[in-house]
């Protein structure tokens, strides 16, 4: 069974790879930007048109103020790009927002960024995957009637890709996401070509469409609360701009240049991506309702509902119809692409998850095990709970955008405002003790930028919460503070581990040198595991050794104290009467007499198991040894040590034949040659 488990992993994972191999994993821009950038990259396929989708609960005539709507994305997109430049010079560990909050502005508030980032993290990996499926059913029937099984499905091979490790997954996904920028940057210079060279005219699938208002003369604060909740959605297109801060320790050397070079080259794609999409959107008349009102809400050019059997295009794939024509090769391309971007910007959270699940690990707010790498060097355990919250929000949410979208985008925000509020207390600490005029001019100008970016992030979270609240946000703003109090719970129990398991330097521990050990042996029947046992117990010198059985049948308690004598094993046999015929129950007990007659005494109690290889095999033996381990290790003062005995069918899984080598032959420890018994002698 090892074999072929092992031989799976390899499969799946790849070879295993050393700990001095980890600087071959390091990754060159040109690699970095896909895996980092993929997420806030992709957002151009969703952000530009939940705007218009929120906007449209005013009617079509509302699509005026979309413009407006996304110069203020812009403007938030580009002061949280110059604002994490600062941050990936400051502070280039990997820590990121956590570690920038947690210097600055103290431990809670670190873990609150470090709560609100886990979840959107997860989030990310939900929201991207089920909108992938949402353009992959536009062309397949059946992916269309099973996103949440499709979108599980593409989550489990997405954690496979990134179990292989982060440069492999990187080199994988490094095609798609940049065959992705071409294709989008092209058809937006072709359409603006069309529009201002040629003259042509746009005209998007949806085109002459209107929308009956789900809300009618909104005028005054109504108005203006629908613009500030299109534009909350519209700020999607910034989730993932903070990975790359996280992964900056991934980065080839100069890492903090080549990090900030990454996140300017992703900033001024995304913008001009998703400018461009809005654009050419409105030129072409592109018309989106919410999906629960697009049945009766959408009505085609002559008046008519688009009914209930209508599948709403994505604004790009409208963009691409419109620039490219229906059906041709390369409105195919720019769909199939965007629906791969879409899968592949959830990489984005696969590396940042696992990286700030090693960070909190090392400072105790997360268990150890998310600290150490796997078998590709990559922090294989984050990444698995990671797809694990992912498939079951998926699940959950029945692979709705819409509804996953209403939980965005509120635990990034809250990441970038105390990250920015952190940074503005970094600057003013280093500027106290800075004399030369140029640094403090960097200084100054750079806690300009992030007090900038604090207050412009920290308007558009109250926004974020106010809009979003009651349409789910309220589930985030739930999950937060419980990930907040657990973190805080784990680090006081494993502070609390500390204090009790410290040893002084100065002084000796009393309750570390008992005064006598006193070994038992426990005994069902007389055969080899239970003398390699006894020779091993006397092995180790005890201050007392006996040998102890359970009571469970008269007749066999006999035979068993008759073949004791009748062999002369020199080791005394004590049965204890059981009379409700239990195994654990009288060991226990009798254990415990033992431990209150002498306090200061250790007790070792040694247990002779067996060793299969079979998996159907460990169901059929060992089972009361294991209940008794599980007991025992709770007793204070006790010592409980398994005796193996190998049986033929381990032998032939690790591939030794019997007897094979000096020394390999199973006879009882200390028992003389010749004794193939394996009996001590008297």
């Amino acid at each position: 069974m090892p074999k072929v488990t092992d031989l799976v992993k390899r499969l799946v994972v790849g070879r295993a790879l050393r700990s001095t191999e980890l600087h071959g994993q390091l990754l060159p821009k040109r690699v970095a930007l896909p895996v980092f950038a993929s997420d806030a990259l992709s957002s151009v396929a969703y952000a530009p048109q939940e705007i218009l989708v929120i906007l449209s609960i005013a009617g079509v005539a509302a699509y005026n103020f979309s413009p407006w709507v996304a110069v203020g994305v812009v403007v938030i997109m580009l002061t949280v790009v110059a604002s994490y430049r600062q941050n990936v010079h400051a502070y280039p560990s990997g820590g990121g927002d956590y570690e920038v909050a947690t210097v600055n502005l103290g431990a809670n508030a670190g873990l609150t960024v470090a709560s609100a980032l886990l979840v959107d993290y997860v989030l990310t990996v939900a929201v991207s995957v089920a909108n992938g499926v949402d353009y992959v059913g536009a062309t397949i029937p059946f992916v269309a009637t099973h996103k949440p099984l499709v979108a599980i499905v593409i989550v489990v091979v997405l954690t496979m890709m990134n179990l292989r490790g982060i440069r492999e997954s990187g080199i994988l996904f490094a095609i798609p996401v940049y065959l992705f920028m071409a294709s989008v940057v092209g058809m937006i210079l072709w359409g603006v070509f069309r529009l201002g060279v040629l003259g042509d005219e746009l005209r998007a699938p949806t085109a002459g469409f209107d929308v009956v208002p789900e809300e009618v003369d909104l005028a005054g604060f109504a108005m203006a609360f629908l613009i500030l909740r299109a534009f909350a959605s519209g700020c999607a297109a910034l989730t993932g701009v903070e990975a790359i801060s996280n992964g900056v320790p991934a980065f080839r050397k100069p890492k903090s240049r080549n990090a900030a070079t990454t996140l300017l080259l992703m900033g001024v794609v995304a913008v001009s991506m998703f400018s461009g999409i809005i654009f050419l959107g409105l030129k072409a008349g592109v018309t989106v309702a919410e999906p629960a009102h697009v049945a009766g809400g959408l009505l085609r050019p002559d008046g008519t509902a688009v009914g209930p059997n209508y599948y709403q295009e994505p604004i790009i794939s409208q963009v691409a119809s419109a620039v490219f024509g229906p059906g041709t090769v390369l409105f195919i391309l720019v769909s199939a692409v965007t629906a791969l971007i879409l899968f592949l910007a959830a990489n984005t959270a696969f590396n940042g998850f696992p990286v700030l699940g090693s960070i909190l690990a090392q400072d105790r707010y997360l268990p150890r095990q998310l600290h150490t790498r796997g078998d590709r060097l990559a922090f294989s355990n984050g990444i698995i709970i990671l797809a694990a919250g992912a498939a079951l929000l998926i699940w959950a949410f029945d692979a709705d955008v819409s509804k996953l979208l209403n939980l965005y985008i509120v635990g990034v925000f809250v990441s970038f405002t105390l990250s920015q509020t952190g940074m503005v207390r970094h600057w003013t600490r280093l500027l106290r003790t800075e004399a030369d005029a140029k640094v403090r001019f960097e200084m100054m100008r750079s806690r300009v930028i992030n007090g900038f970016g604090g207050v412009m992030t920290g308007i558009v979270l109250i926004v974020v919460l106010v809009t979003k609240f009651t349409h789910g946000a309220y589930i985030v703003c739930i999950a937060m503070p419980v990930l907040f109090l657990m973190m805080k719970g784990i680090r006081h129990h494993y502070d609390a581990v500390a204090a009790e398991l410290a040893a002084p330097e100065d002084d000796v521990d009393a309750s570390m040198l008992p005064a006598r050990n006193h070994a038992i042996v426990l005994v069902s029947k007389i055969h080899k595991p239970t003398l390699r046992a006894l020779a091993y117990a006397r092995a180790t010198r005890p201050s007392t050794l006996e040998a102890v059985s359970v009571g469970v049948d008269p007749v066999e308690s006999q035979k068993l104290q008759e073949e004791w004598d009748r062999r002369g094993i020199p080791v005394t046999l004590k049965i204890l009467d059981s009379p409700y015929r239990e195994i654990t129950r009288p060991i226990l007990d009798y254990v415990k007499s033992l431990r209150r007659r002498s306090p200061r005494d250790v007790v070792t109690v040694y247990i002779p198991e067996y060793v299969v290889g079979r998996w159907w095999e460990h169901l059929l033996h060992n089972q009361s040894a294991l209940r008794l381990k599980a007991n025992l290790l709770f007793k204070p003062g006790v010592m409980v040590t398994s005796v193996p005995w190998q049986l033929q069918s381990a032998d032939r899984v690790i591939g030794r034949a019997e007897a094979a080598a000096p020394g390999s032959a199973r006879r009882a420890y200390g028992s003389p040659p010749g004794r193939s018994d394996g009996q001590p002698k008297a």
